[in-house]
């Protein structure tokens, strides 16, 4: 219930940026009509990648969708969780790639696709596989690309009016320079709240693999050992979907410094959480340093440490 709370309260906050932006430009420059026409821009844009964005992340990923004959085991898996989620049964991708994920996209309901990489097959066992995947269809559930899109087209209004009138003959203007230095500030501010609820997207997406049926220690264990494989993949290997990492269960560019912190968990060193350590999170402390904290405001997802934290909280939560 916080976690929707937060998520209405942060997107009422975006909007009220904005009119406070548009009003701002209104009062002090009068070219509302030019602020509008970079809205309706930025919007146009949006809606264009919303709608060509499957074709580019099947190509950027170099996804090859499979038949029920080929993966019977993960047709399943994907088809039991479709199910008890109230959505149709998305598509299902294998994603040639060494580094182990899994990720969901789609425009619409009928339209959902849930992938895995080559990477993750191996690596995860069934259970752990199926609360990745109760991860994923959770996104598709709670229409996460429909929600990050959307709030998305206000940083990019904002970036369009501040390069407006910093760059583009704006300055020239009485107050343009002015405009385009608060249009800016926004957009830094507007950026962040966006990464933000991208965040607390993620720890929804756990809690729905939870109220899925799937044990929290999975889900955590299968996180940890995504961490340790991502950190063994070449930076050359994750050069290529770099832009493509927000779709990504964990963040892969973080994973060398998500290690260190989790060790903290693993406390027999056996490379899985059990529901023994997992439990042990609920009344222990977790120590995350500076750096990584401001580094999270910057990211996706959120600390590791943090979103496992977050699941020993989740044990013994009911299904749908």
């Amino acid at each position: 219930m916080w976690l929707k709370l937060r998520l209405y309260l942060i997107m009422s906050l975006m909007f009220a940026i904005v009119y406070g932006l548009v009003a701002f430009v209104a009062n002090y420059a009068g070219i509302s009509g030019s602020f509008w026409f970079y809205g309706i821009l930025a919007t146009v844009m949006m809606l264009i990648q919303y709608m060509i964005g499957p074709k580019m992340v099947e190509w950027q990923m170099g996804i090859h969708y499979v038949s029920e004959q080929e993966y019977p085991a993960l047709h399943r898996m994907v088809s039991e969780l479709a199910r008890d989620a109230g959505i149709p049964k998305p598509k299902i991708g294998i994603a040639r790639m060494p580094i182990p994920n899994a990720f969901a996209f789609g425009r619409w309901a009928k339209d959902g696709r849930v992938c895995v990489t080559e990477g993750i097959m191996n690596l995860l066992n069934e259970k752990e596989l199926r609360a990745v995947l109760g991860h994923e269809i959770s996104h598709l559930k709670n229409k996460d690309v429909a929600v990050i899109t959307m709030i998305s087209v206000i940083p990019m209004i904002c970036w369009y009016l501040a390069w407006n009138q910093l760059f583009s003959g704006g300055r020239e203007r009485g107050n343009g320079v002015l405009i385009g230095i608060v249009a800016f500030i926004v957009y830094l501010i507007t950026h962040l709240l966006v990464l933000y609820v991208s965040r607390i997207r993620e720890y929804y997406a756990d809690e729905g693999a939870v109220k899925l049926g799937n044990s929290p220690h999975h889900l955590a264990s299968a996180l940890y050992k995504l961490v340790y494989g991502s950190a063994r993949v070449s930076k050359d290997a994750l050069k290529p979907v770099e832009g493509m990492k927000a779709f990504f269960a964990n963040d892969p560019s973080s994973a060398s410094s998500d290690i260190r912190e989790l060790s903290q968990i693993d406390l027999d060193g056996s490379g899985t959480i059990d529901i023994n350590e997992l439990m042990a999170l609920r009344t222990r402390p977790v120590k995350v340093k500076t750096r990584d904290k401001i580094m999270e405001m910057l990211s996706t997802h959120p600390n590791m440490l943090k979103r496992i934290k977050r699941l020993s909280s989740l044990q013994g939560i009911s299904a749908y």
